[in-house]
This record gives structure tokens, sequence and C-alpha cells, in this order.
């Protein structure tokens, strides 16, 4: 199936902060829409890489030794198995893209009132 639609469309589809909706799938993983503000909690992947292409705003991805600035139009790599903690600065709403496997948990192996077992299409 040919996908297509537009990003911004499907951004105004959102309205909760830190609760992935998936856009669209290719090669076994989904292509996520988050809008972000505020803190999310410490986790990591054990088995995925995970993708974050910042779209609108900035964005702050904490790791325990250093934390990274990342600007719309940046794309950060987070390898399995790192701990990290996604984060925006202040009252600035952020726009995240992730590219990731269908089986990534939200929140890794970390449960957590933010955890997100369920992730709706829009």
């Amino acid at each position: 199936m040919i996908q297509l639609f537009n990003i911004n469309e499907k951004f105004e589809k959102v309205s909760e902060y830190w609760s992935p909706k998936i856009a669209g799938e290719l090669n076994g993983q989904y292509v996520k829409l988050v809008k972000a503000k505020g803190e999310m909690i410490w986790h990591s992947h054990d088995d995925e890489d995970e993708l974050f292409m910042i779209f609108k705003g900035t964005f702050v991805m904490d790791f325990r030794d250093h934390s990274a600035t990342v600007k719309a139009g940046d794309v950060l790599i987070v390898p399995r198995g790192v701990e990290h903690r996604p984060r925006t600065e202040g009252e600035e709403e952020v726009w995240l893209i992730l590219f990731e496997p269908k089986a990534t948990k939200h929140t890794g192996n970390i449960e957590h009132e933010m955890t997100k077992h369920e992730q709706d299409w829009i």
C-alpha cells in the first residue's frame, strides 16, 4: 500500500504529550509522531535503536554522562541499550518524528505512569 500524508496535518491530530501516534510503517518499522513538553523518564531499549528527527522546536536528550541538544532538522540516533531521558526546556512544545521497530516498547522495560502500552494510528 502506498502511503502519502501531510506531516503537519498528522501532527494536528496529536493532542497528548509523550504519547506516540503511528503515522506509517515501512520495513518492519513504525513512523511515529510525538509532541513533547517537559521530561520523559530515564529508560533504555535493550534490542532496538531509536531514531529521533526533530521537526519543530529544540529538544534535549540526556545521557548518564552528557546531554545532546537537538534542533529542528537534526537527527539523533540512540543505540540499543543506551539509557536516555528525552526532555524539552521551558514551555516550548517540540514535535518529534521517531523511526523504530514495531516491537519497541514505549519506555523500554520500565513500567511507569507515562508508559503507553497502546499506540494509536492517526
